[in-house]
């Protein structure tokens, strides 16, 4: 088989650096401004650490808010740490990046989504998954097709 460049694995690991390096910055001096995070992830993923209770409730998925309040964020090379307050129940829960669907902060409509990735390898004939999309949210604009912009008119 001949040896390829794995674009998508490539772009997933620099979307989830940037997201220890936000969260880094986080950890040290909070949050700036309005910058705010809804970060959706996978429950079931079996690195994370969170309350049977709410593995019950969000089967599946769930999104968090880092805003207003909260305490103990701890960031690591695989993951973070973070306490939130559910109806003022303080509850720890550990994200490792693996696991997160999609980081977004709307206060500069900024917004990474992580697309899934079922088989590493895809066999002859297999469909090969589509790579990670990092876009901007903005929901009161329309979305607007991308353009394609040729590499020919680049070349000499």
């Amino acid at each position: 088989m001949p040896r390829t460049i794995d674009y998508g694995n490539l772009m997933h690991r620099a979307m989830r650096s940037l997201i220890q390096e936000v969260l880094s910055d986080v950890q040290a001096n909070g949050l700036p401004g309005e910058h705010h995070f809804f970060i959706t992830f996978d429950t079931h993923h079996p690195d994370v650490n969170i309350a049977d209770w709410l593995v019950d409730r969000y089967p599946g998925e769930m999104t968090v808010v880092m805003q207003h309040w909260y305490e103990n964020l701890n960031v690591t090379d695989t993951g973070f740490q973070v306490t939130l307050n559910f109806g003022d129940a303080p509850e720890p829960l550990y994200i490792p990046y693996d696991a997160i669907k999609t980081f977004v902060d709307p206060s500069v409509e900024f917004g990474l989504r992580f697309e899934t990735q079922d088989d590493d390898d895809p066999e002859d004939g297999d469909e090969v998954p589509e790579a990670p999309i990092a876009e901007i949210d903005d929901e009161d604009e329309p979305k607007k097709d991308a353009e394609i912009v040729s590499l020919d008119s680049f070349r000499r």
